[in-house]
């Protein structure tokens, strides 16, 4: 995978982040890997529980190459060390057609439903899409969702969708042992509904969403895709038909949360 300057080890000298422009609290570097210690620190991530206002605090280290996300740690899988994080088996995001990986897991997963409906949206976002991430940061910060443990940490990353596929995270891993390819359905998401990944745990994930859809039919377009990207959502979900999924998960809401078994 192709990857920008990574300026995380620098904290190793300089725990605190002046360096680069930060004011870090306590917080750890991970190279642990599946195969052992990684060449660089994959990511940081702070010692203590975040609390709402983190996410904005680290807003400045956006201009580092470095990005903000939550991390779950208290999901009964521990921290980012215990991961299973492979960063060299993954690709590319951008070398995958987003609308070709969704169109294969449809064949795979969800062909039962019908055939492949194809991409909805875009949707126009007037909202800035970092803004309403630092918002449902904030939201899952004060207790508003399924966060057990959270962490802020730091991961360098060229885009927000990019995130997974540059630890190596393989928490879809009996979906997908490739991450990258779900990154380019996360860039795809990025552009189409202002999406931002605002939250990993061991096998879930969270995203803000700047635009979602207001009506039913672009909700089950939406949920399609969700179908797709995450087929455990529904099979195992409280809402296991597209159209209650839409309704309940998917319409004008402005977190989507993703889980695989």
């Amino acid at each position: 995978m192709a990857t920008l300057p990574n300026p995380l080890p620098k904290l190793a000298a300089d725990p605190s982040g002046s360096a680069l422009g930060l004011r870090l609290p306590a917080g750890s570097l991970v190279d642990t890997t599946d195969e052992g210690p990684w060449r660089e620190p994959l990511l940081w991530y702070a010692d203590d529980r975040a609390l709402p206002g983190g996410w904005a605090a680290l807003e400045s280290a956006r201009r580092t190459g470095l990005l903000p996300v939550v991390l779950d740690v208290g999901d009964g899988h521990d921290g980012p060390e215990r991961w299973q994080l492979m960063p060299g088996e993954v690709s590319y995001p951008g070398d995958h057609d987003a609308e070709e990986v969704l169109a294969e897991y449809w064949e795979e997963y969800a062909a039962e439903v019908g055939a492949w409906p194809g991409p909805a949206g875009p949707f126009p976002h007037p909202q800035d899409p970092d803004a309403v991430a630092a918002g449902a940061a904030d939201a899952l910060l004060d207790g508003g969702g399924p966060l057990k443990d959270p962490r802020l940490a730091l991961v360098p990353a060229r885009r927000s969708a990019d995130i997974p596929t540059a630890i190596g995270w393989t928490g879809p891993a009996n979906h997908e042992g490739d991450t990258a390819r779900l990154s380019a359905v996360l860039r795809s998401w990025e552009d189409r509904f202002g999406i931002r990944v605002v939250a990993l745990g061991f096998d879930h994930l969270l995203v803000s969403v700047a635009a979602p859809p207001v009506t039913m039919a672009d909700a089950e377009a939406v949920a399609a895709e969700h179908f797709a990207f995450c087929p455990d959502n529904l099979r195992q979900g409280a809402d296991p038909t597209l159209r209650a999924y839409a309704e309940h998960q998917v319409l004008d809401q402005r977190v989507w949360h993703f889980w695989w078994d």
